[in-house]
C-alpha cells in the first residue's frame, strides 16, 4: 500500500495532486523542484520538506511521482542513484518504459484534467489513467487512485498518447478559441461574459450528444455569404482569418465524409 510519496515537481498538476493526496491521508515526504521557492510553496501546503537536489531525495518512499514537464524527466532520472523505488510519471505523451533502466516496478499515473496552481479541483470525477509493468504496482496504484477518484482506467502508453493528443484539441485548442473570441470582443468593447452561457451549453451538450451531432454554425452548410462576411471582419488579423477558413473547411469536410 502506498502511504509515503515523494513529489517531483511543483507546477500546476504537481500542486493539485500533492494537495489532494495529502488531504486523502497520504504522507508527502518531500517536494522536489529546481528552485527552493517553488518547492517550499508546495511543501508548506502539504506539511512536507522542500528539496532542490536529486541526491537529497528520500531513499525509501513507497512511490516517486514525476510530475515534471516532459523534457525534465530524463535529466532528473540521470541524476538518481540506481535502482530507485517504485516510480510513476503523470505525463500524457511519455511512455511508461522511460523508467525501465532505473526501477524494477514503474508506470504512469495520469489525471486527465486541466490544472492551475490556484484553482482547486475536485478529483472525485477526474479520470485517472493507470499503467504499470507489474501487477503488484498496478494494484497499489489502483488503490491510491481510488482514495481520490471514482473514475479510474487502465490505459497503456499508446492509448494515453492518443488521449493526450485528443485532450490538446478539446481543451487547449478550445481554450485558445476562447482567447480569440475575448480579443475580438474587446476590440468592440463587448464583455466576454456574454459568451459564457454559450460556452457552458456547448460543453454540456456533448455530455448527451456526440460532438459531431452537436455541431452548429455556418460551416456545416458552408454558407459562403456569412463566412465571407466573417473573414472580411478579420482582415486586420490575417492569422485569425486563415484559422477561421481552415477550421470551417475542416468542419464541413468532417460532416460530409
Amino acid at each position: 500500500m502506498i502511504n509515503k510519496v515523494v513529489i517531483l515537481g511543483a507546477g500546476n498538476l504537481a500542486t493539485q495532486l500533492a494537495i489532494t493526496l495529502y488531504d486523502a491521508g497520504v504522507d508527502i515526504l518531500q517536494v522536489y523542484s529546481r528552485t527552493m521557492q517553488s518547492a517550499s510553496i508546495l511543501a508548506d501546503k502539504v506539511n512536507s520538506t522542500a528539496v532542490t537536489e536529486v541526491k537529497d531525495l528520500a531513499p525509501k518512499a513507497d512511490l516517486y511521482v514525476f510530475a515534471l514537464s516532459d523534457k525534465a524527466i530524463q535529466p532528473v532520472l540521470d541524476q538518481m542513484y540506481l535502482p530507485i523505488g517504485d516510480v510513476v510519471h503523470t505525463a500524457g505523451s511519455i511512455p511508461a518504459n522511460i523508467f525501465e533502466n532505473y526501477a524494477k516496478d514503474y508506470g504512469a499515473f495520469y489525471p486527465l484534467q486541466t490544472f492551475s496552481k490556484n484553482r482547486k479541483v475536485d478529483f472525485s470525477n477526474i479520470p485517472i489513467c493507470i499503467e504499470s509493468n507489474s501487477l503488484e504496482l498496478q494494484n497499489d496504484l489502483m488503490d491510491l487512485a481510488e482514495r481520490i477518484s471514482n473514475n479510474i482506467h487502465l490505459i497503456n502508453s499508446e492509448q494515453r498518447k492518443q488521449l493526450h493528443l485528443s485532450a490538446v484539441f478539446t481543451c487547449n485548442f478550445a481554450n485558445h478559441m476562447y482567447s480569440i473570441g475575448q480579443k475580438l470582443l474587446a476590440e468592440k468593447d463587448v464583455d466576454f461574459d456574454l459568451l459564457k452561457p454559450l460556452i457552458k451549453e456547448t460543453a454540456e451538450k456533448v455530455q448527451e450528444l456526440e460532438p459531431l451531432s452537436a455541431q452548429t454554425g455556418p460551416a456545416i452548410r458552408f454558407d459562403e455569404e456569412i463566412m465571407t462576411k466573417h473573414e472580411n471582419e478579420l482582415k486586420d488579423t490575417p492569422d485569425f482569418q486563415k484559422l477561421y477558413r481552415f477550421v470551417s473547411e475542416s468542419i464541413f469536410k468532417m460532416h460530409n465524409e
